[in-house]
């Protein structure tokens, strides 16, 4: 973007969109919010030309900033790390990113998309269970939401590991209050 005789690079124009909202990003008590720092996360790294931050999903959770998602190589998985631990606010970094090669993404993106689809057919018999989202990056399949036991978070993990093709499960589940 041409601004006068001057260029900004991604990262100039991520910080000229961030600054007018920032007043808007604490909450009542003067911590920066969850959504704002998900969102000025995910700014941060579509502006930085290490990772391409269309194909990152970026949750946050009580300051914990979770990175999922696919790139193209380890460079590209701790460029994002290294963003998302440079945002105000953020507490920790999860990174669940998978590394994974263009060229096998297609075979990668199809099978996880099928994963996810047994995963969650199986789940949905339980009525436990029945609002679990389902997330699967190469094969690792994440749980989240909220149940009403431990024992029935137990249950999907379990449930979710006896899917043929499934490497590991993340449960990320919370217990209903």
């Amino acid at each position: 973007m041409k601004l006068g005789k001057q260029v900004l690079t991604g990262a100039a124009l991520a910080a000229l969109l961030v600054s007018p909202l920032a007043a808007g990003a604490a909450d009542t008590k003067g911590a920066v919010s969850d959504s704002w720092i998900t969102s000025k996360t995910k700014i941060a790294l579509f502006a930085d030309e290490r990772v391409k931050g269309s194909e990152v999903s970026v949750t946050t959770t009580h300051g914990t900033v979770y990175l999922h998602g696919k790139v193209d190589s380890a460079e590209a998985k701790s460029a994002a790390a290294e963003v998302a631990k440079g945002i105000e606010g953020v507490q920790t970094v999860k990174n669940d990113l998978q590394v994974v090669s263009p060229a096998a993404r297609k075979a990668v993106d199809a099978n996880d998309k099928d994963l996810a689809k047994a995963v969650e057919s199986r789940l949905s018999r339980d009525s436990q269970l029945k609002k679990v989202d389902v997330r699967t990056d190469a094969g690792v399949v994440t749980l989240s939401g909220s149940v009403p036991s431990i024992n029935a978070s137990a249950k999907a993990s379990e449930m979710a590991r006896a899917v043929p093709g499934v490497k590991a499960v993340k449960n990320e589940l919370a217990l209903n209050q």
